[in-house]
């Protein structure tokens, strides 16, 4: 210890304080990389979330004592990488994140006894605008949404009630399809009671009109889906019963449907003149009789009623007529039909078949062509599959050809054994270049920084340069000698200037060596020290 304290006070306040700003730095250096390498790998929990949500997980965390870091405003949240999954099923546990709406849990704490009908209403409202929120952003390319309903309530005395409407702004990644918008349209037209899909109107966030909900375009757009269906599916089953002929990946099969989306609707009349039936009857029987009177007019015998005198007398003229009347009603036939959009009028088939292969007597692969008996085969069976109708001209086209083949890819051979287990991946390969540049610089900082300090510090200090012309021995014919102490003789040198500077630096060595001995000299013997210093004080002087 008395050697360690002498050590330190003969370096000085200067080089303690040196070397303990060294140390320091030193300290902290490698502390912030044990640290930064030491510090868990964190990755990404969740994006794009909403302020309730951020806090909502936060306190979670902290909760649970797990570090997390916030990113962007608070919208990302970074954990530790081993622990994302356990702390994503956690939270969908809790129902977090709730997705920034409000769904039907808004009833589960609400005091159902104090709340009015229209509190009640609105609470309806919200939760199920929120719902549909969140269902809408689980379709894919869609990264938030908000939907707005509008259900307009019967009037008083009114006979009609008006339509519900709703309107959706979405944020999205690229574009939405036309059928996913369509699909949009029909989700939240199936979950409020009353609404149309014509209703329903959306909105990008750069405030582009996706559907106008004002047009009744949703019957006119399903014609192309409809079409790309059925061409789909009678395509499928084509090479479906083709591939179980001629085998598996050796048919192609294009198929092309022209439909008709004009709605027809024709009325016809039709009457059957054989077809009768007897509608009503009439008949009418009228008799009359003339008799002789001798050619005497009277007004007597004129007048109705009259008694005649003479009734023995015989009729002269007697006439009976009937009329009979019958209508018929004749077959008559009306025919109505309409004849909805969509009807198929022409289907062309384009089947692609590859021939047989045989080996020969070498044991090689050889390539047949398929004969005409069997492509007819294969083309009626095309023909069945379809619904084949000539009279509305439809086609068949069955060749063969030889298919071309596919280049040979070799299968990567997945390494095995120690190769296999020092597989890595993107972010372990960054955690090791990370490592390597951390230790890069510990290193540059060790022998660029520290080690030129640690070595000035403990370095002797240099002797001053002198000046005087007693304080070194006269230099004669370029050479010099050292003090006798020193038993040293400095080489003869061509530069002066060097050879003095050697000559101050033997000195200083020299001197500083008598000081310390003397000094070790009176700490040892302090008794003698004191009297020999009370003689030269009592000496006179030279």
């Amino acid at each position: 210890m008395q050697s360690l304290l002498g050590f330190l006070k003969g370096l000085g306040a200067s080089r303690l304080m040196a070397m303990v700003a060294v140390t320091a730095a030193l300290i902290g250096f490698f502390a912030f990389v044990i640290m930064r390498v030491t510090t868990p790998q964190m990755t990404t929990l969740f994006t794009d979330l909403s302020l309730e949500d951020s806090s909502a997980i936060t306190k979670d965390l902290e909760r649970q004592a797990i570090p997390y870091e916030l990113r962007n405003d608070g919208a990302v949240i970074m954990v530790p990488k081993d622990k994302v999954t356990r702390l994503r099923m956690k939270l969908a546990e809790g129902g977090l994140p709730k997705g920034g709406g409000v769904g039907y849990e808004i009833f589960d704490k609400s005091d159902a006894l104090g709340t009015t009908s229209f509190v009640q209403n609105i609470n309806h409202l919200r939760a199920l605008e929120g719902e549909l929120a969140r269902t809408i952003r689980a379709i894919d390319r869609i990264q938030a949404a908000r939907v707005h309903l509008v259900l307009p309530e019967r009037p008083l005395f009114s006979r009609e009630t008006p339509e519900p409407s709703a309107s959706i702004v979405v944020r999205v990644r690229g574009t939405l399809e036309p059928q996913q918008i369509r699909a949009i349209r029909h989700l939240v037209a199936s979950a409020v009671s009353g609404l149309k899909p014509q209703r329903v109107s959306i909105v990008d966030e750069a405030g582009q009109l996706l559907a106008d909900g004002a047009g009744g375009d949703t019957d006119s757009a399903v014609g192309d889906d409809r079409r790309t269906a059925y061409e789909k599916r009678m395509r499928n089953e084509v090479e479906a019963i083709v591939s179980s002929v001629v085998g598996a990946g050796r048919a192609r099969v294009q198929l092309s449907a022209d439909f008709d989306y004009n709605k027809v609707t024709q009325t016809s009349d039709k009457f059957d003149p054989e077809g009768r039936v007897l509608r009503s009857s009439q008949t009418r029987e009228e008799s009359s009789a003339t008799a002789e009177n001798n050619g005497q007019v009277t007004v007597n015998n004129e007048l109705p009623g009259n008694q005649r005198q003479d009734t023995a007398t015989p009729a002269r003229d007697q006439s009976k007529k009937t009329e009979e009347t019958n209508n018929y009603e004749i077959s008559h036939t009306t025919k109505t039909e309409v004849t909805e959009a969509g009807r198929v009028n022409r289907i062309s088939v384009a089947v692609l078949v590859d021939g047989s292969y045989s080996k020969n007597e070498k044991g090689e692969m050889v390539y047949q062509e398929r004969g005409k008996a069997e492509l007819e085969r294969i083309a009626t069976l095309v023909r069945s599959a379809i619904g084949f109708d000539q009279k509305r001209g439809d086609q068949v086209e069955v060749v063969n050809l030889k298919f071309a083949e596919a280049p040979a890819v070799a299968p990567l051979a997945e390494p095995t054994g120690l190769l296999g287990m020092l597989q890595f991946t993107k972010d372990d390969v960054m955690y090791v270049i990370e490592l390597g540049v951390m230790m890069l610089l510990s290193l540059v900082v060790l022998f660029m920084v520290i080690r030129p300090l640690v070595k000035r510090i403990l370095a002797s200090e240099e002797v001053p340069s002198l000046t005087g012309a007693g304080s070194a021995p006269a230099l004669t014919d370029g050479s010099a000698q050292a003090d006798g102490a020193g038993g040293q003789s400095l080489v003869p040198g061509t530069n002066a200037t060097a050879q003095l500077i050697d000559v101050a630096q033997v000195q200083g060595q020299v001197h500083a060596q008598s000081v310390h001995r003397v000094g070790e000299l009176a700490e040892r013997n302090p008794n003698e020290t004191a009297s020999i210093v009370r003689q030269w004080l009592t000496e006179p002087a030279a």
